[in-house]
This record gives C-alpha cells, sequence and structure tokens, in this order.
C-alpha cells in the first residue's frame, strides 16, 4: 500500500492519515495495520497516568523535550475523554502541547476514549504501533485520569508512571488499589506544594506493603512540571527501569502479555459486533425481551440458548 510505503519512509502526513483510517474504522485499516506489523516492536512505550490535575499533560510535553535532548524520537498518544451525549472530545492535549508541533522528531496525536471504561481507547494500541513502525524511538501514552479504571494503561506501557500532587485531601486516595500495583514509578508534580513530604512518606509506606515489585523497587522522583524541575531525574528512571526489565528478561514476558491482551481484546470485539448484528438488533429479540418482560421466560435460559447458536 502506498500508505505504508510512505509511513515507513518518515512521512509524518502518511502517518496522521494512517491512525485516522485505524481511529475510525475505514476500510483500508485493517490491511495498513497488517502490513506495518512486521515493523513493530521497537519502540520503548511509556504510560503516564494518575488523577485528574495531577498535572500530566505538561509532564508528558517536558519529558518529550528531555528525551529530544538525549537525542531520541518521541511519539506522543495523548488519551483525552469522550462526551457522553456528542461523542466528541476537547483534544485540551493537544492544544497543550502546541509548541512540540514545530519539532520534526515529535508527533503528538490526541484521541478519545470513545467509551473505553479504562480511560484508554483501543485504538490507541494501534496508534502506538503506527508511531513505532514509522520509527519513533520513545512513544509516551498519557491517559485522562479517572481514578482506579487507569489500570487498562498497563497493558500498553513497557513502564507505568503514576503521577500524583499533594494537597489533594485524602492524598493516599489518589493512589490506592489498583493504581498502586501498576506504578513502576511515581512522580509527585507540584512538589512545591504543601504536604510533598508526607504524600512521599504515604507512597512509601504503601510500597513497603506491596509484594508485586520483586526486584525492582518503584523510585519516587519529585517534580515542579511547569518550571522544569526535575525531569532529568524522572526520564533516569525510566531508562534505569527499562535497563532493569531488559537485563532480567521481564521485557519480553511484559510484550508477550501485551500481545496476549490485544488478541484476546480483538478476539472480544468481534464476537460482541457479531452478537449485536445477528442478536441483538434483532426483532426475534425483541420478541424475547417482551416475553421476559411479561414473566413468561427468564433470561438465563435465553442467553444459554443464544449461546449455544451461536457456537455451535
Amino acid at each position: 500500500m502506498e500508505i505504508v510505503d510512505k509511513l515507513l519512509s518518515h512521512s509524518r502526513l502518511a502517518l496522521s492519515k494512517a491512525i485516522t483510517a485505524v481511529e475510525n474504522e475505514y476500510d483500508d485499516a485493517v490491511k495498513i495495520m497488517t502490513e506495518i506489523y512486521p515493523h513493530t516492536g521497537n519502540a520503548y512505550v511509556i504510560g503516564i497516568t494518575g488523577p485528574p490535575g495531577a498535572g500530566k499533560s505538561t509532564l508528558t510535553d517536558k519529558l518529550a523535550k528531555e528525551y529530544r535532548k538525549r537525542g531520541k524520537t518521541v511519539g506522543i498518544v495523548a488519551i483525552d475523554p469522550t462526551s457522553p451525549y456528542s461523542g466528541g472530545a476537547i483534544l485540551g492535549d493537544r492544544i497543550r502541547m502546541m509548541d512540540l508541533m514545530a519539532d520534526e522528531g515529535i508527533f503528538v496525536r490526541s484521541m478519545a476514549t470513545r467509551g473505553s471504561l479504562g480511560g484508554l481507547s483501543q485504538k490507541a494500541g494501534d496508534a502506538v504501533k503506527l508511531m513505532d513502525a514509522y520509527g519513533m524511538d520513545v512513544i509516551i501514552v498519557e491517559t485522562v485520569g479517572v481514578g482506579q479504571s487507569e489500570v487498562d494503561i498497563v497493558k500498553t506501557a513497557d513502564t507505568t508512571m503514576v503521577v500524583v500532587i499533594p494537597g489533594m485531601g485524602d492524598d493516599i486516595q489518589a493512589i490506592k488499589a489498583g493504581i498502586l500495583e501498576i506504578g513502576d514509578l511515581f512522580t509527585i508534580n507540584k512538589a512545591d506544594r504543601e504536604g510533598t513530604d508526607k504524600l512521599n512518606i504515604e507512597i512509601e509506606m504503601m510500597l513497603e506493603l506491596n509484594p508485586e515489585h520483586v526486584g525492582w523497587r518503584p523510585p519516587i522522583n519529585r517534580t515542579i512540571a511547569s518550571k522544569g524541575e526535575g525531569i532529568e531525574a524522572v526520564v533516569d528512571s525510566i531508562e534505569a527501569h527499562k535497563a532493569y526489565l531488559i537485563d532480567s528478561g521481564k521485557l519480553s514476558d511484559i510484550r508477550k502479555k501485551r500481545i496476549k491482551n490485544e488478541v484476546e481484546a480483538m478476539l472480544n470485539d468481534r464476537v460482541n459486533r457479531y452478537i449485536d448484528k445477528e442478536v441483538i438488533q434483532t426483532q426475534g429479540f425483541d420478541d424475547l425481551v417482551v416475553k421476559m418482560q411479561s414473566r413468561e421466560i427468564e433470561p438465563y435460559s435465553v442467553v444459554d440458548d443464544i449461546v449455544g447458536k451461536v457456537l455451535k
């Protein structure tokens, strides 16, 4: 395909068009992904998550610039929440990162969650692969920050960074159950605020109780992203984690699990679409709903019958 050839030749326009095709499920989307797949698996993927207002976008901006100083090309997938009413997204992250657009070594793409409960659109994984095939060295995926459902990021990233800020009342609320386990490193942003030391101690205490990170102790960095302070230390920590994963052989395990998760998600999506089209959106199903409403039949046997027919 011409668009794939151009993408592999480092055409930013082709990359943009390819992501649009995949995001909107154009007819050639599957063919594009099929052809670029052998060229993926080279980029290092960093996931950035945390509560809303933690300064993830500003931090992402500064991290990209730091990586550029170190001679790396950077792709950014910024996930924005989708309106449940219009289906649209503000795509504010792209607005906040406007100054990165002039750098040919950085490519920023905002994407909507499109109803994904984990705050991470399934299409984001495809965008990562396209940027990977294009030749980006580092790809940063920044999530919307919707609480504990943010664990989705771990399915896409090699290294996951949890960003928190002091002064949110119950500080530890932001990083408990779910979020804590996925953090390969923690960044306390807006560290000039009161309560930074207290938050740092609380994270340390929770890490002591967490058995998940055997062999790797997640570092806690402090940043004031708006002033560019502490950014180098964060990148150093990411690189240290990357080295640990490579040396221990765990990077291969992470990527194997990622492929398994991707195929599982694709299978679920394909089956759900089939059931929606061939079962839910039929007159026969509407008739069954009427019978269930009048209690002539119950839903359990209906589901058994449908599954039996679909899987026969």
